[in-house]
C-alpha cells in the first residue's frame, strides 16, 4: 500500500502550475422506486458531500458531465438541477466549477440544426446564469445531424458569439460515445481536428480552453502546439495524463479528468509537487496510478463510471454501490475486483478495513466463497 500521503494533506490550497478539474460522478438514490430508464434519482446530500471532498483538495469540479453519467441514466431535468445546486455549493465553498452544456433535453431526433443550437442555448443561459463557467459538450443531435464541418462551424459560432465569458469546447471521442463518431464532421480524425481549430480559431476571445478526450497522446500534443495564444488545453486522458500534465519544452496540458474523481486527493498532492518545479516528483506521485485508470477506462470506455463508483463506495464517500440506471451491473465481478486490488495498492482508501469488508460483501453476493 503506497505511503506518504494522507486525506486532506495539503488543505484546500490552490493549485499553482495547473489548473485542474475532477470530473465528478454523483451519487444515485438506492431507496428510490425507479426504472433504468427512469427519471434520475439523486441522493443530494451525499453528492454534494463528495464535491465537498474534490474541492477541500483544491481541486475544480467539472458537473454534469461524462462521468455524472450524463446521457447514461443522468436525465437533462436532473444535470439542471444538479448543475443549479453545485453551483451553489461552490459558491458557498469558494470552489471552481464548470458545468457541462449540451443538447440532452433533446428526447426525439432533431431536425434542424436551428433545434440543436436552440437546445444548446437553454442550456447554455442555466449554466451561465449560475456563475459557472460552461462547458460545450459534443452533441449527440448534432453529430447525427450534420453533413460535414460547416454544420458545426455554424452551430459553434452561434453559441461562442453569445456566450457571456470564454468556454471550454469539449470533443468527446467515441470510445466514450460511440454516438460522437464523425464528430467535427469527419470520421479522418486530420480533417476533424482542422474543423475544430477553425471553430476555435474563429472566435478566440470566447474560447477559455479545449478538452480533448480521444485517449492519443500525440494527437493531443500536436493540437495544444496549433491553439491560440492564452487557449488552454485541457486532457481528458485517462491513458497518458501524467506525461500530457507535465507537458515538454513546448507546453504543457491542464486537466479535465473522470479518473480524478477517485484520485483526488492524489493528484491534488501530484501538482503540489509540480508547483515547486519538481517534474520528476510529480511523475514519481502520478505515474504509478495510471495502471488504474487504465483498467478502470478498459474498453467499452463508455462504462468507466462502475469503477469510479466502486471506489467511491470502497473509499467511504457514499454508503452503497447502486448508480443510477443500474449501471452498477455494467462491470464484470473480475473487473471490480482487480479495481479494488489496484487502488488498495495506491493507498486510495481512508479506511483499508472498511474497503476489504465492503468488497468482501459484494463478492459474497455474486456467490464467492471466501
Amino acid at each position: 500500500m503506497r505511503e506518504g500521503w494522507r486525506a486532506g494533506a495539503g488543505g484546500g490550497a490552490p493549485l499553482v502550475s495547473r489548473t485542474v478539474f475532477a470530473a465528478a460522478h454523483v451519487v444515485a438514490d438506492p431507496l428510490a422506486d425507479t426504472t433504468p430508464d427512469g427519471p434520475a434519482a439523486i441522493d443530494w446530500d451525499a453528492t454534494l458531500a463528495f464535491r465537498r471532498h474534490l474541492w477541500s483538495h483544491g481541486l475544480g469540479v467539472a458537473e454534469a458531465m461524462d462521468t455524472a453519467q450524463r446521457g447514461m441514466g443522468l436525465d437533462w431535468p436532473g444535470a439542471a438541477e444538479l448543475i443549479r445546486r453545485s453551483a451553489a455549493e461552490a459558491k458557498a465553498v469558494g470552489g471552481r466549477i464548470a458545468c457541462g452544456v449540451g443538447t440532452d433535453q433533446l428526447t426525439a431526433p432533431a431536425a434542424t440544426l436551428a433545434e440543436v443550437t436552440a437546445a444548446y442555448e437553454e442550456q447554455l443561459a442555466l449554466v451561465e446564469a449560475t456563475g459557472a463557467q460552461a462547458v460545450l459538450m459534443a452533441s449527440r443531435a448534432l453529430a447525427a445531424l450534420a453533413k460535414g464541418p460547416d454544420d458545426y462551424l455554424e452551430v459553434y459560432g452561434r453559441l461562442l458569439r453569445q456566450a457571456g465569458r470564454p468556454v471550454v469546447l469539449h470533443w468527446l471521442g467515441p470510445m466514450f460515445d460511440p454516438a460522437l463518431a464523425g464528430y467535427w464532421g469527419s470520421d479522418d480524425l486530420d480533417t476533424a481536428t482542422g474543423a475544430f481549430l477553425d471553430v476555435v480559431a474563429a472566435h478566440p476571445d470566447k474560447v477559455g480552453g479545449v478538452k480533448v478526450s480521444l485517449l492519443d497522446a500525440g494527437r493531443e500534443i500536436a493540437l495544444r502546439r496549433r491553439l491560440p495564444d492564452g487557449v488552454r488545453c485541457y486532457t481528458g486522458d485517462d491513458f497518458n495524463y501524467p506525461e500530457l500534465i507535465a507537458g515538454d519544452e513546448h507546453g504543457y496540458s491542464h486537466a479535465l479528468l473522470g479518473v480524478f474523481d477517485p484520485l483526488g486527493p492524489l493528484a491534488a498532492e501530484a501538482v503540489r509537487v509540480l508547483d515547486t518545479g519538481d517534474t520528476a516528483g510529480f511523475r514519481a506521485v502520478l505515474d504509478p496510478t495510471v495502471e488504474l485508470s487504465r483498467h478502470l477506462f478498459a474498453a467499452p470506455t463508455r462504462f468507466y463510471k462502475t469503477g469510479v463508483v466502486l471506489l467511491a463506495w470502497l473509499a467511504g464517500h457514499q454508503r452503497h454501490f447502486t448508480m443510477l440506471g443500474g449501471l452498477q451491473s455494467a462491470r464484470s465481478l473480475p473487473h471490480l475486483a482487480r479495481a479494488y486490488e489496484l487502488a488498495d495498492g495506491l493507498g486510495l482508501f481512508p479506511d483499508p478495513g472498511r474497503a476489504e469488508a465492503r468488497m468482501k460483501g459484494l463478492l459474497g453476493v455474486y456467490g464467492v466463497e471466501q
